[in-house]
């Protein structure tokens, strides 16, 4: 505890906070972070699916082996379930416990002294003349909006929105196993998944398999992943009767970055500066980067006496390749062209640099 006097408080343990709270505490500086959750286990939203690049974050790096289980192969699915396997040398995905995932990492946290705050919602935050008081946590120089897609903290100080969003469901299965525990299972389908994919892994758990799509204006129904399931279940292996032992649900931003993202002492990081990708709906590890990147320059404009500057932060990828194919996904997606193409080069090196950024090897099978 800093009796109420920080330099930085962050709201929203998530990744990005987290990441931006640690590099602020390791500078020596006074930081905070709140989140409104009593666990942070609990009501996620992320499917905790790490890609390798993650891996290597400071935050991450050494995440216990019991939390994560290595994924080196990404199996693509057709609408009519044909697929095809693609790897890429010495690349892994790695899915985790996600709840536990997040309770270690708010453990790290408080280890590397971080004042964290739970149960603990942000409401308000009154001007000083050094920065922001938040009443019943206490006063600092500069606020971090880490609170996810629907940021209160943007909202509050009309900084950018996150306007985009997919809705995504999530069951897990404990104890339950996959016929190929070793790949990500990925179906593209327009009938269970208008705009984005069903998906299917396995986990140090057991199983998690979920479903999302684009979320548009009209109120579409929610994706219906218990009929996915019974649909894919003769290829993955895993029985469409079991119950769930836990759901998850929420919104994923998809419509790349927002402007502004800092204001008066004010900056947004993570998805709540829209800092995922949105093709894949990835992230992770763009919000551990971003949230990193937006603690050291408060570190630096803490040292220098002059605020941060936007050059000072990594520039957030244009992402314009993936802008143009979520276009095509949301305007332009078909199941039979995909049925056809599925083997064909061109997509087999577009579903290679989606999922590994390079060139791959890939096999199918029918």
């Amino acid at each position: 505890m800093h009796n109420g006097n920080y330099d930085v408080i962050v709201v929203g343990a998530g990744f990005a906070g987290l990441a931006c709270a640690q590099a602020i505490a390791r500078a020596g500086k006074r930081v905070c972070v709140i989140d409104r959750k009593r666990d942070l286990g609990e009501r996620l939203h992320t499917t905790g699916i790490l890609v390798q690049e993650a891996m290597a974050d400071p935050l991450l790096v050494n995440l216990p082996a019991r939390f994560r289980h290595p994924v080196p192969a990404v199996r693509l699915y057709a609408p009519g379930l044909e697929s095809i396997e693609l790897t890429a040398p010495g690349y892994r995905f790695h899915t985790t416990d996600t709840p536990a995932l997040m309770r270690w990492l708010g453990e790290q946290a408080v280890r590397a002294d971080v004042d964290l705050r739970l149960a603990c919602a942000f409401r308000e935050a009154r001007a000083t003349a050094e920065g922001w008081h938040l009443p019943g946590v206490g006063s600092c120089r500069y606020l971090v909006g880490a609170d996810g897609a629907r940021s209160k903290v943007a909202a509050y100080f009309g900084l950018g929105r996150v306007r985009d969003f997919l809705y995504g469901v999530e069951h897990e299965y404990d104890g339950a196993g996959l016929q190929r525990p070793d790949a990500l299972h990925c179906f593209v389908s327009r009938r269970w998944a208008p705009g984005y994919i069903g998906w299917i892994a396995q986990t140090p758990r057991g199983v998690q398999a979920g479903l999302a799509r684009r979320l548009r204006q009209g109120g579409e129904p929610p994706p219906d992943l218990a009929a996915f399931l019974a649909h894919v279940a003769p290829v993955v292996g895993l029985s469409p009767d079991r119950k769930p032992d836990s759901v998850r649900a929420g919104l994923i931003p998809c419509g790349g970055p927002v402007h502004p993202r800092m204001r008066h002492n004010v900056l947004l990081a993570g998805d709540a500066a829209g800092v995922v990708s949105p093709v894949t709906a990835g992230g992770i590890h763009s919000g551990l980067r971003h949230g990193a990147d937006v603690g050291h320059a408060l570190v630096r404009a803490l040292d220098s006496g002059i605020g941060p500057q936007a050059s000072a932060i990594r520039a957030i990828p244009a992402w314009r390749r993936k802008r143009a194919l979520r276009w095509a996904f949301d305007h332009l997606q078909w199941d039979w062209p995909f049925d056809l193409l599925l083997k064909s080069p061109p997509l087999r090196r577009m579903a290679e640099q989606i999922y590994f950024h390079r060139r791959g090897q890939t096999s199918s099978a029918a």
